[in-house]
């Protein structure tokens, strides 16, 4: 995107320009934070495919703590980004 010249360039054009800039920053940081949430997800859903690393022969009240702690923090998030639960409008 080409700059404008602050003294030769009316004031309503250089806020446009800067909101436009502002905007294609705000898409990339979006996009970049939605790459990262989605591999963070295709790696828990290949865990849960694997069982979590557990052998049903082995597992024990452990798994389910942590699996329980995993619900938890997942339930949160859910939650916060459908708006139920404590997020419930």
């Amino acid at each position: 995107m080409t700059r404008l010249n602050p003294q030769t360039t009316p004031r309503h054009q250089l806020r446009a320009e800067k909101a436009a800039r502002n905007r294609e920053a705000a898409l990339n940081a979006f996009m970049g934070k939605k790459a990262e949430i989605d591999e963070m997800l295709a790696r828990l859903a290949s865990l849960s495919d694997d069982h979590f690393n557990a052998h049903p022969d082995e597992v024990n009240w452990g798994h389910v703590g942590a699996l329980e702690h995993y619900a938890s923090l997942l339930k949160r998030i859910t939650n916060n980004a459908f708006s139920e639960g404590e997020h419930a409008e």
